[in-house]
């Protein structure tokens, strides 16, 4: 009778004091909270979250993620308000996505961006470098003005002012050495890397080539260059839900320094945690946009042109 007594009362004692989750993490009754439903890729953007999953069980919040394919209906689902919050995409790409499809999503924080590097051909350093060089960079808009952008931040070249993101080779003002740019679909710049002195890749591609972008990179792009606030992988929500709690609560977990540890250690170098303010974000968004708007009224323009 004592001993059932005992039982009862620590199981009270228990109940009282919060509950002891999966993972043996204690939760205050008092601190559930609710449910944040996520849409996300697959790779890191899931994976990052399912680790982010125990931290927040640990505050009080339930993370449900999903795993979406494309690139539409994760932003469709926050849209209608079925999920909370979604993590796939960058400020480009979702201003340009509010703007074709009229919905109104926000950037609640950027978590990480996925950097380019230079990488050795048959050259070892920069120094190496000798006049008539060739490097081969990704030829689409967006891959080969950050390729341009990052030999410009390591001394190879100088780019006309106001280049920005939209730069191509048409915008190198100063070339000391006269490297020659060779410009190629973006999976085949790693394969001519026998043939070149470097090559310039993203951090996909340069892991299908079996390099390491904390070892092997001669360069990498970092946290506060232009392209990694601008290409940073944010938490998108619908607008006016960026300050609330449980929002709050994913992007404070995500930026915590247990899921920098974790993104740094899974994905050598090529996804990294990124620092940021909210102001340099929003200037790199709205430097993005300006950049895309006089894009697009070039190519309309070029048309026309065309056209008569």
């Amino acid at each position: 009778m004592k001993a059932k007594k005992i039982i009862t009362l620590s199981l009270t004692a228990a109940l009282a004091i919060g509950a002891l989750t999966a993972n043996g993490v204690i939760v205050s009754a008092d601190a559930e909270k609710g449910t944040i439903k996520v849409a996300a890729s697959a790779t890191p953007h899931a994976e990052i979250l399912e680790e982010a999953k125990p931290l927040l069980e640990a505050e009080g919040w339930d993370l449900e993620v999903t795993v979406f394919d494309d690139y539409v209906q994760p932003n469709l689902v926050v849209e209608s308000g079925d999920f909370d919050a979604n993590y796939f995409q960058h400020i480009p790409y979702l201003d340009n996505f509010n703007e074709e499809q009229g919905t109104h999503l926000v950037n609640a924080g950027g978590i990480h961006y996925e950097p380019f590097g230079i990488y050795p051909g048959t050259k070892e350093t920069l120094d190496d470098l000798e006049d008539g060089d060739t490097i081969a960079v990704p030829n689409d808009t967006t891959n080969e003005a950050r390729a341009l952008l990052l030999l410009q931040d390591n001394g190879v070249i100088t780019l006309k002012d106001g280049a920005g993101l939209e730069a191509t080779v048409k915008d190198i003002e100063e070339n000391p050495k006269n490297i020659k740019i060779e410009e190629l679909e973006a999976a085949q710049v790693s394969r001519v890397k026998d043939e070149v002195a470097f090559v310039v890749l993203n951090g996909n591609y340069a892991l299908q080539a079996g390099y390491s972008v904390s070892n092997d990179s001669i360069a990498h792009e970092t946290s506060d260059s232009e392209a990694a606030k601008t290409y940073v992988n944010v938490i998108a929500v619908k607008e006016g839900n960026e300050d609330s709690e449980a929002i709050k609560a994913l992007v404070d977990t995500l930026k915590s320094d247990e899921i920098k540890d974790f993104i740094n250690e899974k994905y050598d170098g090529a996804v990294v945690p990124f620092e940021d303010s909210a102001d340099d974000t929003e200037e790199a968004a709205d430097e993005a946009k300006d950049e895309t708007a006089d894009a697009d009224a070039e190519t309309t323009e070029a048309a026309a042109e065309e056209a008569e």
